[in-house]
């Protein structure tokens, strides 16, 4: 009899820290078809297609403006309020995407994880890099406005913090990423946490420094609104930017800290709900 040379083996992972990096390697060109995927399914049948990528942030940052500098006129330390504005929303609107997209891993994708196999953390993550693409996009609109209001008012001061950008936006990925798991994991018995994610999302937005700075937060509550995690990173890079406020260096450890736990528990529990997932959604 002829033997047989098996160029994969599907087998059940007995361990919940069993995570095979380098069979996520292996897949990555169905992570890159995923990403493909997500960017043109997100504009499908759209009258104006991409160019919402570019509409979204402005529209959201006129309103911030209006609403929060023009109505409430609420402080923005004496940054431009626009682009102070334009910053917190640069960093919320990645954190916010990525995170209610993975937390309907399990749902969303039922159909194609109960007939074919592959890892499932391809599509979080797919999800993750595809969010790449907005924030990009939204990003370079930002610092054309930075480099606008440099050069008219001298009242933006960019500083060598910008470097720590690549990690700032590393850190927004993987806690939405263990955040958005975690609740995916979830849905799959509780279906009612779907409704609750955008909702919940929109709240956390108010908790965190994005149409206020730090300062009008009295002092003696500062140092709980920097345990938010997104907290210390929008701070950081408003600061890195801007100039404006300061970097909280003890509490974005914190940060650090809390999103590789985060992120760790998000791994535990996808790797034991993907085993029985089918059986329950």
């Amino acid at each position: 009899m002829m033997e047989k040379n098996w160029t994969t083996v599907i087998k059940p992972k007995t361990n919940l820290l069993d995570l095979n990096l380098k069979e996520l390697w292996d897949y990555r060109d169905l992570i890159w078809m995923f990403v493909k995927r997500d960017f043109k399914t997100m504009y499908k049948q759209t009258v104006l297609g991409p160019l919402w990528i570019i509409i979204n942030p402005m529209l959201t940052t006129l309103m911030f403006t209006i609403i929060f500098g023009g109505i409430a006129n609420i402080s923005t330390d004496g940054m431009p309020q626009f682009v102070f504005y334009m910053a917190g929303n640069t960093v919320w609107a990645y954190f916010s995407t990525c995170l209610t997209k993975t937390a309907n891993t399990f749902i969303g994708n039922a159909a194609v994880f109960g007939k074919v196999y592959f890892p499932r953390l391809v599509t979080p993550i797919s999800t993750v890099i595809s969010g790449l693409i907005n924030f990009g996009v939204q990003f370079a609109m930002f610092i054309a406005f930075v480099l606008y209001y440099m050069v008219t008012t001298n009242s933006v001061e960019p500083n060598i913090y910008i470097l720590m950008t690549p990690i700032l936006l590393l850190m927004i990925a993987m806690l939405a990423l263990g955040f958005g798991i975690i609740i995916s994991s979830m849905t799959t018995k509780y279906r009612d946490l779907v409704v609750l994610v955008t909702f919940g999302v929109q709240l956390w937005m108010y908790g965190t420094p994005i149409v206020f700075p730090l300062s009008q937060i009295p002092v003696k509550w500062q140092g709980l609104m920097l345990l938010n995690p997104i907290a210390p990173i929008v701070e950081t890079f408003r600061y890195a930017f801007l100039g404006s406020g300061s970097i909280p260096w003890f509490y974005l450890g914190i940060s650090v800290v809390t999103t590789i736990i985060v992120l760790f528990i998000g791994i535990v529990l996808f790797n034991k709900v993907q085993k029985t997932f089918m059986d329950t959604i």
